[in-house]
């Protein structure tokens, strides 16, 4: 007999924790009975048939922090009373408030086994904003301590939990992200997206924040010297009308295409030289997984987590670059927002042929190992110890 699971995310949008989320519906739902609790009605992937949908929720994205605080506790008690209406063996949740509200409904007496999942980096996503960092600090150390599990994307971002919010070593998990493999690999046999026209394409992925930090692309774009290059940008968010003006400002706007959100980037990423990628902090970066799985070559910054364990996986993860790139065994890294060493790194990919096919050629190679089927029997293990 199956077992009855939930899966609590905010919503099914456009992110990498709910790109995640949707792999997980559809590979666990052979094995468990599964219920997909949301707290936003923005759905960007396809949910399999057989897994029911409940909203403990209909909340607006741009919520005051204050609101979303002072909820917590009715949301934790909805989903209580979900649980135990769906009869809920495991619960798990995904992301840093359906962490909290999972954690509080087992402290209300919810039995199902509470399973947390941490994305992010925390403590270099609030460090600018100190009453909130405080806050988050004062309640991450408290209730995640409370749950069964708790599964870091990354050992960076595991390590950081440990270090930062004396979350028990004991109770952690490091299980990476899954990537459809399978489905990438057919995408080779997809229709031609882009004219390039005898251009270097050089492409990235990830919503338009200050974070993703797409404005050192830009300007890198810029310093190159060969006219005959593009970027692509795929992903959409707040920050798109400056980047647009600094295009403009930069005159490179024939240069530099924005496509907006994709279902399926794997089109774009197998038609392009290089992918690049300048966030100033992450926690995994699936985007590089999926670019090796498309036989890309890849430079990315050095951030605290995530860049360095997917393509230096034996290198030291405290190791962050100042003031140097590093040809890593899977790819190049570059210093944080240093964009000297950004164009350093994309005027080698662009010049040097045998380096850009001695990582295209390695690439499949490491891709398998965040097959989905490797990943899906980690989180078996999880569920079922």
């Amino acid at each position: 007999m199956k077992k009855n699971l939930s899966i609590l995310i905010y919503s099914l949008g456009s992110g990498g924790a709910e790109r995640v989320t949707s792999i997980l519906l559809s590979e666990l739902r052979k094995k468990y009975n599964i219920t997909l609790v949301l707290m936003n009605t923005t759905i960007f992937y396809t949910i399999p048939d057989d897994v029911q949908v409940v909203y403990i929720e209909k909340s607006f994205a741009f919520e005051q922090n204050i609101f979303k605080l002072l909820k917590l506790p009715f949301l934790a008690w909805k989903y209580k009373k979900i649980c135990e209406k769906q009869k809920i063996d495991i619960s798990l949740s995904l992301l840093v408030r359906p962490n909290y509200i999972n954690v509080l409904s087992k402290l209300m007496g919810s039995r199902a086994k509470c399973i947390i999942s941490e994305r992010s980096f925390l403590s270099e996503e609030l460090k600018n904003h100190k009453i909130h960092f405080f806050i988050r600090r004062t309640l991450v150390s408290y209730l995640y301590n409370k749950a069964d599990v708790i599964v870091g994307i990354s050992k960076g971002t595991t390590q950081d939990l440990i270090e930062m919010y004396k979350i028990t070593p004991e109770k952690t998990r490091v299980i990476y992200n899954p990537i459809d493999l399978d489905f990438i690999l057919k995408e080779k046999m997809n229709k031609n997206l882009i004219s390039k026209q005898d251009e270097f394409v050089f492409v990235t992925i990830g919503r338009l924040d200050k974070g993703k930090n797409h404005e050192l692309l830009i300007k890198a774009i810029e310093k190159l010297k060969s006219k005959k290059i593009k970027l692509l940008i795929i992903g959409d968010g707040l920050e798109r009308k400056s980047l647009e003006n600094l295009i403009n400002q930069l005159n490179v706007k024939n240069k530099v295409e924005f496509l907006g959100l994709q279902k399926n980037p794997f089109q774009f990423l197998f038609q392009s030289d290089c992918f690049v990628f300048a966030t100033n902090y992450e926690s995994f970066g699936n985007v590089l997984v999926e670019a090796l799985a498309c036989e890309l070559p890849i430079i990315s910054t050095d951030c605290k987590s995530g860049p360095r364990e997917v393509l230096a996986p034996n290198s030291n993860i405290q190791i962050h670059l100042k003031d140097r790139i590093e040809k890593e065994e899977y790819g190049i890294l570059t210093p944080v927002n240093d964009l000297e060493k950004m164009v350093a790194s994309m005027e080698l990919m662009l010049m040097n042929s045998s380096i850009r096919n001695n990582y295209k050629e390695k690439s499949q190679k490491r891709a398998n190992d965040f097959h989905k089927n490797k990943i899906i029997q980690q989180w078996l293990e999880v569920f079922e110890k």
